[in-house]
């Protein structure tokens, strides 16, 4: 009987669908993209911007990658900024939140979205640490509806897609637990190749394609290294996609350079 009741929902949703018949390698591409935008609004918005000051964006680029987090995350900015901050004030300590060489690679890498969770609901510490991010109506709405985000995303994937925009969203939703909780939180204290004797265990995922999935993010040690610098990639052979996004904006005029150097 559950099986006929969702073979029949399968078949309304996509009957009732924009795109629902899609060679798999467009569904395929469709999620990269989608992902790639999430992991850049993340190190652009979140992490460059918000959290160290290092760039700015004008305010509607600033706007769509609030609305962007929201549909694909859920993550309150001053939560993320707080967590991260807490992170580089205490890092490799037992208030580092989610440090590898306290918890353990394997914790860290498997459990980072639980650990990020568990500090973002400190509120001590979110009161401490986030201090500086938006505090407007929208975000008042984003924080307590927080979940109507990626809600809307996955009711909006199955009117465009139909059921295979499910799957689409379960990768979309799992896109930045895994790589900004498990991978550069954990892999990045912990795997790979140091460019700078930084007093943490911060390493760079060698390889480009880490930075392409991670936007630049994989460079971790560098970033250590000059926490509030607007750019990762430091040495020849390096790459930072983010920092790239960035420039094409600030060539049109929709985002400045605060920092560069640890500078003002």
């Amino acid at each position: 009987m559950l099986l006929d009741s969702l073979s029949g929902l399968s078949f309304w949703i996509n009957a009732h669908a924009l795109w629902p018949a899609l060679p798999v390698w467009a569904y395929v591409v469709i999620t990269i993209i989608d992902t790639h935008i999430t992991t850049t609004s993340v190190t652009l918005y979140l992490h460059r911007c918000q959290t160290h000051g290092s760039i700015s964006f004008a305010a509607p680029v600033a706007h769509f990658w609030r609305l962007w987090l929201w549909l694909r995350t859920g993550m309150p900015t001053r939560e993320w900024v707080a967590v991260h901050r807490c992170h580089h004030a205490n890092v490799e300590t037992d208030k580092d939140p989610h440090s590898p060489i306290v918890y353990g690679i394997w914790r860290v890498f498997l459990m980072g979205t639980a650990l990020y969770h568990k500090a973002a609901h400190n509120k001590a510490l979110v009161e401490q640490y986030g201090k500086g991010t938006p505090d407007d109506a929208i975000e008042f709405v984003y924080a307590r509806m927080a979940l109507l985000g990626p809600t809307s995303t996955l009711f909006l994937n199955l009117w465009m897609f139909g059921t295979p925009g499910f799957v689409m969203w379960l990768v979309e939703m799992a896109w930045i637990p895994f790589f900004a909780a498990g991978v550069i939180n954990g892999l990045g204290h912990y795997w790979g190749y140091r460019n700078y004797e930084t007093p943490d265990a911060s390493t760079n995922l060698p390889g480009p394609h880490w930075s392409l999935l991670t936007a630049g993010e994989a460079l971790h040690n560098n970033h250590h290294h000059i926490q509030n610098a607007a750019r990762f990639s430091m040495k020849r052979g390096e790459i930072d996609p983010g920092y790239l996004y960035f420039s094409i904006l600030k060539a049109v005029g929709l985002a400045s350079q605060r920092r560069e150097d640890g500078t003002t």
